[in-house]
């Protein structure tokens, strides 16, 4: 299931998300169609098909930190490390953590955002991280994630996203990283 693209992903997975998702015309601006996870991560046996499906072709011990991105990533990382048997790192939004912090600073299509690692008491030189969120659009997030780990000297083995949003060039940025994307909007 680590590849570049959906086949191997359990057709189980791949209807759940579909049959749960809620699919939002017109948001958040007009002409984008917003992929709202929430009713899939609230249906214990959709968020059960989920994670598992972020977690297959890694095993126990393959990894020593999942990593989740801000905000809904948290959720699904938790629930990956627990299954994983392995920890959770929260890679934070700007201004969430307290100083000293590692930091990586990204464009998006409609500004710019920093993302954040705790500076003291976290040494993450040689380590192996799974990063998980849950859209892959135009992988400016996951790219700055990446870079980021990369900065505190980890080896990041993989990226494991819910849904792709296809045509933004995400998955071209992230060229060069192991990636699985459990379906596509």
């Amino acid at each position: 299931m680590r590849d570049h693209g959906t086949s191997g992903v359990s057709p189980g997975v791949v209807a759940a998300v579909e049959r749960l998702m809620r699919r939002v015309e017109d948001f958040p601006v007009a002409g984008v169609q917003f992929c709202d996870l929430t009713p899939v991560l609230a249906d214990p046996e959709g968020f059960d098909a989920v994670v598992a499906g972020l977690a297959a072709g890694h095993e126990i011990g393959s990894v020593d930190y999942v990593a989740g991105l801000d905000a809904r990533g948290f959720l699904l990382a938790g629930a990956v490390a627990l299954r994983l048997q392995t920890g959770v790192l929260a890679i934070r939004k700007a201004g969430k953590l307290p100083p000293p912090v590692h930091s990586r600073s990204y464009e998006l299509e409609y500004g710019a955002a920093t993302l954040e690692l705790p500076a003291d008491g976290l040494d993450l030189s040689g380590t192996r991280i799974l990063v998980v969120d849950d859209v892959l659009a135009t992988g400016g997030t996951l790219g700055a994630a990446v870079g980021l780990l990369d900065d505190c000297g980890a080896v990041v083995t993989g990226l494991s996203v819910v849904l792709e949003v296809p045509g933004l060039g995400g998955r071209d940025r992230l060229s060069g990283t192991p990636l699985t994307c459990l379906t596509v909007a």
